[in-house]
């Protein structure tokens, strides 16, 4: 009796483009604050408008917790019943692919979302102090975030940031895999009112949220004002 041939290598769905276009748009506007964050730095205009984007962003990322793709949903993050295994396993060195985030991943999301979130939060208020310390925290964690990705794409041979970017995954560990569930029917356009929303709020709060260097303008107005009050005096 012959055996059963090996099943082909597919590719499946497994990151919507929501998530993905959030993910990388968030990479680059927390970049973007820390390299801005030093007022003698030549993106210092771009500080603030990269916080409040970030902000615009998480806004967005908790609505498509819940209507987003299969994987994306915080239902799929959250999963403690599987924590205590994982864990065990990378202790004995026993690294297993995940299709989606796996229970560590999980909560390593949720941790740098409320991570940024106090940052933005901090910054907004006027908190100097903390702002800093929960930034340098922030920092640290994404460090820590990278690092673990680049060591399970290694050990698990699953390409995560290849599949981040294209949305995809290949079968090879995941045989009986098929395309995750999609956004449901009204995600789109609930997602758009969202950042629509969180955006004209952001301007009520500081209209001058998503200019950069408006600060700085209004400064330098403001001094040549009262070098000129002065020389009439």
């Amino acid at each position: 009796m012959s055996a059963a041939p090996a099943p082909s290598i597919r590719t499946v769905k497994t990151w919507d483009l929501g998530v993905r276009l959030f993910h990388w748009l968030l990479v680059v506007s927390v970049a973007l604050a820390f390299l801005s964050s030093e007022e003698e730095s030549a993106l210092s205009a771009w500080h603030i408008p990269a916080g409040w984007a970030a902000a615009v962003l998480i806004a967005f990322r908790l609505v498509w917790g819940f209507v987003g793709g299969e994987h994306a949903r915080f239902a799929n993050l959250i999963r403690p019943s599987r924590m205590a295994g994982h864990v065990r396993g990378l202790f004995a060195g026993r690294v297993h692919a995940s299709l989606g985030h796996n229970p560590l991943g999980g909560i390593a999301v949720l941790g740098l979302l409320a991570l940024t979130a106090a940052t933005v939060f901090t910054g907004v208020t006027g908190g100097e102090d903390s702002h800093e310390v929960i930034a340098w925290t922030l920092l640290a964690m994404i460090g820590l975030h990278v690092a673990a990705v680049v060591a399970m794409s290694f050990l698990s041979r699953d390409n995560l940031i290849g599949a981040m970017i294209t949305g995809r995954k290949k079968t090879t560990h995941f045989p009986d895999a098929r395309d995750a569930a999609p956004p449901v029917r009204l995600a789109v356009p609930l997602a758009a009112l969202v950042v629509a929303g969180s955006a004209w709020a952001a301007t009520r709060i500081d209209p001058a949220a998503f200019t950069p260097g408006a600060r700085a303008e209004a400064g330098e107005s403001g001094e040549a004002g009262e070098e000129h009050e002065a020389d009439e005096d």
